[in-house]
């Protein structure tokens, strides 16, 4: 693993196309923004982990062992926002 510090404001470059931006720090939580072409899927890692295990029916929609299916933008926490 590739260990990088970066300050606010700060980037970070992936194969050329794909770039890593440090847009807050706040205590113990950093927000990033992620530049990447509309082809590379990018996923939080427990969505991403939810779509391989099949709980992802489509990119509009989550759905959790005993609880109804919400929209995708619901899903994220309060201040996060889906890729557009």
């Amino acid at each position: 693993m590739l260990v990088l510090s970066r300050k606010k404001d700060e980037s970070i470059v992936i194969n050329n196309d794909i770039t890593i931006v440090v847009v807050e720090i706040r205590g113990d939580k950093v927000r990033l923004g992620v530049e990447a072409p509309k082809e590379v899927p990018v996923h939080r890692r427990e969505v991403f982990e939810a779509i391989a295990r099949g709980e992802i029916v489509d990119a509009a929609t989550v759905t959790t062992p005993g609880v109804d299916a919400v929209e995708s933008d619901s899903a994220l926490p309060e201040g996060d926002s889906p890729r557009s």
